[in-house]
């Protein structure tokens, strides 16, 4: 299901390159959640399916191993001029290594996926392996005979119908593809892609999927993941300055490039006590992906008042469950003051007439010690050392209170 390194999401290409020059001793554990999977197991097992999903899921995690960058790959990554000489011919021997695939299985009913190994080495697994589940659920649950492409593309004509007619043409309201690892199937992914690219080009600033920004010419969007800012709770000097050492490591890395901060790791609260004027006026601007939307807007661009910068210089990029409805409502409230762009998944890759599985797949360990994520959207949080969580939930608490 996967036949290129490039189907993948930017952002895991920009954070191997740090990891690659900052730290490649580094040791990681990911581990699979599916969120949604009360609702979504009844169709596999009604279709008595789960055995045959699992059994493909292993061949096609396991046939990413044998992947190799291509030469036309390599060089349209060494056109990227913030890529490194070195980091492209690292990627000329880059492959996968089936070792570190260390359980496809189901436990208490439950698909379960661990990936543990070096970080270098293991950090291209994560996107591939939730497209692969994502297109699997839609086939071994009978979808496949369901007319995706006749209900995904009427549901599509649908939402730009509507977006022309309450966006006028002339307002700087564009959107991203960030759909790769949920979509319903690549085939339906890539026919998203031309359709917008025929049909809404001027709302389209680029997609996260490097394979189809190269392939149709369109800019590659993403800087860093949840993943990044965690592993620095276990790479840097101090736990309380772990969210700051993870954004000066990625400033030394890229000089004023890829300059979108991911905010909400420890809560935005906590971001913003890190995010000081040195970050704010280094960073282009910071991404949403939990909690209230225009809660977290107003917050940002008084946090960039009090700092005596014009938000107006700033980019405030929305990526949470967004849907055109959501954007465009936040783009009209808030273009005027920040500038705004939007990162939309499911809505786009995923929307064909039946739910779409709700599934990440999270660091949990950086060098055998635990990580967390402190979502401010309930149910997006993961951490499974319940010691650690609470250490650092309080050590984020008294940072946020001033006591540090």
């Amino acid at each position: 299901m996967i036949t290129s390194f490039l189907d993948t999401d930017f952002y895991k290409l920009t954070m191997m390159q740090t990891v690659f020059h900052h730290y490649a001793g580094a040791w990681a554990e990911y581990k699979f959640k599916w969120r949604n999977w009360d609702r979504m197991s009844d169709s596999l097992k009604t279709h008595h399916a789960l055995e045959s999903f699992m059994e493909e899921l292993n061949t096609n995690i396991r046939k990413l191993c044998n992947l190799r960058f291509a030469k036309d790959e390599l060089a349209y990554l060494d056109s990227i001029h913030f890529f490194k000489p070195d980091f492209i011919e690292y990627l000329r021997l880059f492959q996968l290594n089936e070792d570190y695939i260390a359980r496809v299985d189901v436990v208490e009913g439950i698909p379960n996926i661990i990936v543990e190994g070096p970080w270098l080495n293991t950090i291209l697994f994560e996107v591939p392996i939730l497209a692969i589940v994502s297109e699997l659920y839609t086939k071994h649950t009978g979808l496949v005979n369901y007319n995706i492409r006749k209900h995904g593309m009427e549901n599509l004509k649908s939402k730009l119908t509507w977006l022309k007619r309450n966006v006028h043409r002339d307002a700087p309201f564009q959107f991203a593809d960030f759909g790769t690892r949920r979509r319903a199937s690549y085939e339906w992914h890539e026919e998203v892609i031309e359709y917008l690219l025929e049909n809404a080009r001027s709302y389209l600033a680029g997609t996260s999927n490097v394979l189809f920004a190269m392939n149709y010419e369109v800019k590659p969007i993403g800087t860093m993941a949840h993943e990044f800012i965690q592993a620095h709770q276990q790479l840097g000097p101090r736990l309380v300055d772990s969210q700051a050492k993870a954004l000066q490591t990625w400033a030394d890395e890229y000089r004023g490039e890829l300059g979108i901060a991911l905010s909400d790791c420890l809560g935005f609260d906590m971001f913003l006590k890190d995010f000081d004027r040195y970050f704010a006026l280094l960073f282009d601007g910071c991404r949403h992906d939990s909690g209230d939307p225009t809660t977290w807007a107003e917050k940002l661009i008084n946090h960039y008042r009090k700092l005596r910068i014009d938000p107006r210089t700033k980019t405030a990029v929305f990526s949470d469950g967004l849907t055109f409805e959501i954007a465009v409502e936040l783009f009209k409230e808030f273009h005027t003051q920040i500038n705004t762009a939007f990162g939309i998944g499911t809505y786009l890759t995923n929307d064909c007439g039946f739910e779409a599985p709700q599934i990440v797949m999270k660091m949990t360990k950086m060098n055998h010690k635990p990580v967390a994520k402190i979502s401010d959207s309930p149910g997006k949080g993961m951490c499974e050392d319940e010691g650690f969580l609470t250490y650092l939930k309080q050590v984020v608490k008294e940072k946020v209170e001033g006591k540090w």
